[in-house]
């Protein structure tokens, strides 16, 4: 059973300066709530309930959000909007949480490995709260579906979607042989390929499910440009020495690194969720 999940959110978010000068990207709010609140609520749906942080100076913000506010509690007690605080405060009672800090920014492989401490010897989850992800109405989650299908194989599988050619830059993208029901066997895995290198328009979004030997395939994976450690390098090495699955799934995916994802999300949240209620 897998029951932790781990979080980096140790970027700067510098594509939304000046408003996250001082204040993490993964606090802005869509309509009425952060960023980081969603994804942790979309792990706890899929049955996570230990909750790992990777931060970074300027982050202190996130951890204060996922703790009781003993004198904000005391001023709003007894008044309507205590019910406004009544998600968040669930989180805090029935989950764990804990933080550990990322030194240097060296891409996600290691952020990652930054995080081993937190995760241990176990197989765990990777979110990216800047991809906030949104299940079709009346279905469970992205993590939740992916907790199904690591169950059935057992092995790393990450999250993709079919993106315009142009657009392959700015992600991982994948090929593999297509297994049905949105399954695909990786067997090549490119880290932002140019359009003509690109082995398909299969993007990897920030949706993992990691097994603990890829500890040893990111120690082995040598840093790239600006000195990054890649998470798809240590993944193809899973992938051609055992096995990853991709998983095309069911929902919507909002970019909410981007300004124009992150205003699409707000609407959409705030017409299909917040004013129904859901």
């Amino acid at each position: 059973m897998i029951s932790k999940c781990l979080f980096p959110v140790a970027g700067y978010g510098t594509r939304f300066l000046p408003a996250t000068k001082a204040m993490p990207k993964e606090m802005l709010p869509v309509v009425n709530k952060p960023l980081v609140q969603y994804a942790v609520e979309e792990a706890v749906e899929a049955g996570l309930s230990d909750i790992g942080f990777v931060t970074g100076r300027g982050k202190r913000a996130i951890e204060d959000h996922f703790d009781i506010s003993y004198e904000l509690e005391k001023e709003i007690a007894g008044s309507t909007k205590v019910e406004l605080l009544k998600d968040v405060n669930n989180l805090i009672e029935h989950n764990e949480f804990a933080f550990t800090r990322q030194v240097h920014m060296k891409g996600l492989g290691h952020a990652v490995l930054s995080g081993r401490n937190l995760m241990g010897d176990n197989p765990f989850a990777v979110v990216l709260a800047d991809d906030l992800c949104v299940p079709d109405e009346g279905d469970i989650g992205v993590l939740a579906q992916m907790v199904k299908i690591y169950n059935q194989f057992r092995c790393s599988v990450v999250a993709i979607q079919e993106v315009p050619a142009d657009e392959v830059h700015k992600y991982g993208v994948i090929a593999g042989e297509d297994m049905g029901n949105g399954l695909y066997r990786v067997n090549n895995m490119v880290e932002k390929p140019a359009k003509e290198d690109a082995p398909s328009n299969l993007a990897i979004i920030g949706r993992y499910i990691l097994t603990p030997d890829i500890y040893e395939r990111i120690e082995a994976t040598p840093a790239g440009v600006g000195g990054e450690i890649q998470i798809t390098d240590a993944l193809l090495q899973q992938a051609k020495e055992g096995c990853v699955i991709a998983y095309k799934f069911r929902g919507k995916r909002f970019d909410c690194g981007s300004i124009d994802g992150f205003v699409e999300a707000t609407n959409y949240v705030y017409e299909n969720l917040y004013k129904k209620g859901r």
